[in-house]
């Protein structure tokens, strides 16, 4: 691990030049992942081309560089960023974070949100084939309920046979208008999520599981690996249409903070009688929660493991449907993994937006929901205040 006072003796520009190299080594790694044949050449260029600049980097600053891209990914599977030779603020480094799961040999989010460095990688990643398609189709249509019913099924059904995904095309929420949106969000399954002849689903999220090399399974999200979701999963045979799932970055962030949105949806109904508006006016952004006197407060929920590269992407909410508050609300896990998250999030959030949206965990938005309802206006404590500090 590179030490304080070293990087405190680099040019300022340092950190800049080390975050553009782990940006461009999460790219390669992202690339190796989706590769389901061996290329010619063997790997493509943005691959090769991250090892050398990673390479030299090391030559540069006297430390023994893996001796190839095998033992480039070796380093990703068994070093936390923090043993990298990479000099990075401290916000950046997310304790014993690894790029790689050294089991499944698949990303961790962390490496792919370094990926994409945007409020909405999904987005961003697919955004002229996939997202960005659906919104203009739904825009042309004058259907927002369609992009709604868009979002729910990605999120609540990451996974579909061959016979499900055709059979949308009927469907009258949204597969009539958007099913060939639809289709190229979903991919079919690699042979490598298959054990005995049957997939498992997560009981949590309905992600495919990953077969361990061991024995066992285990889910993608981080969420269920951490809420210890069961290792064995739902059985689902293949259908002879085949199965097919989102692709990664989908399910990683559209499916992920999808149960989060819905999760608390779901908590605002059954604990407050409140019925919160899903991805109104085309997403402008994720619930709207109406509240006594005509109120309303927007929500958009993240489901992000590193706060600074959330809090720099951040954009202003869209103003319609109009709003009387704006929140961002991560699971509360989220801070639990980094009691800092809060901090590091208003550290590095843009002067501009400081004072426009306020950061808190998913209980203490429900906390701040309940005080609202139950204080009158005219005694209630300053919410903006009350909210920050729990963030």
């Amino acid at each position: 691990m590179t030490t304080t006072d070293t990087r405190n003796a680099r040019p300022e520009d340092a950190a800049g030049t080390d975050e553009a190299l782990l940006r461009q080594i999460a790219s390669a790694l992202a690339c190796l992942s989706r590769q389901r044949t061996v290329p010619n050449p063997v790997y493509p260029a943005k691959v090769q081309n991250a090892y050398n600049r990673l390479v030299v980097h090391c030559l540069r600053r006297g430390e023994e560089p893996p001796g190839s891209v095998p033992q480039m990914v070796r380093w990703a599977c068994e070093r936390p960023l923090t043993e990298w030779p990479l000099e990075l603020p401290p916000d950046n480094f997310p304790g014993a974070a690894l790029l790689v799961d050294p089991e499944t040999r698949l990303p961790h989010q962390l490496c792919l949100e370094w990926e994409v460095s945007a409020a909405d990688p999904a987005a961003e990643l697919f955004e002229n084939e996939r997202i960005r398609e659906a919104l203009a189709v739904c825009r042309a249509a004058k259907s927002p309920q369609a992009y709604t019913a868009f979002r729910a099924l990605l999120t609540s059904r990451p996974v579909l046979t061959g016979a499900e995904l055709a059979l949308l095309g009927g469907d009258p929420d949204c597969g009539m208008l958007l099913h060939d949106v639809i289709k190229r969000c979903y991919e079919p399954v690699p042979a490598s999520y298959l054990r005995r002849g049957t997939y498992r689903q997560c009981a949590r999220c309905r992600c495919l599981m990953v077969p361990l090399l061991h024995g066992g399974h285990r889910c993608e999200l981080d969420r269920c690996r951490r809420d210890g979701t069961s290792d064995e999963g739902t059985p689902l045979r293949a259908d002879k249409g085949g199965v097919f799932q989102l692709s990664r970055p989908l399910r990683m962030f559209i499916t992920s903070p999808g149960l989060a949105e819905t999760d608390l949806q779901a908590a605002l109904e059954k604990k407050f009688g409140i019925t919160a508006e899903m991805w109104p006016n085309y997403d402008a952004y994720d619930l709207r929660v109406p509240l006594p006197g005509r109120r309303h407060w927007a929500v958009d929920v993240k489901d992000r493991v590193n706060p600074v590269l959330l809090a720099r992407s951040l954009t202003p909410f869209r103003n319609e449907p109009p709003y009387d508050r704006a929140f961002l609300v991560v699971p509360r896990y989220r801070f639990r993994d980094n009691e800092a998250y809060g901090r590091q999030f208003r550290r590095n959030l843009p002067d501009d937006l400081s004072d426009r949206v306020t950061l808190l965990d998913d209980q203490a938005f429900l906390r701040l929901v309940a005080d609202e309802i139950s204080t009158p206006r005219d005694k209630a404590r300053d919410p903006r205040t009350e909210g920050g500090r729990r963030a």
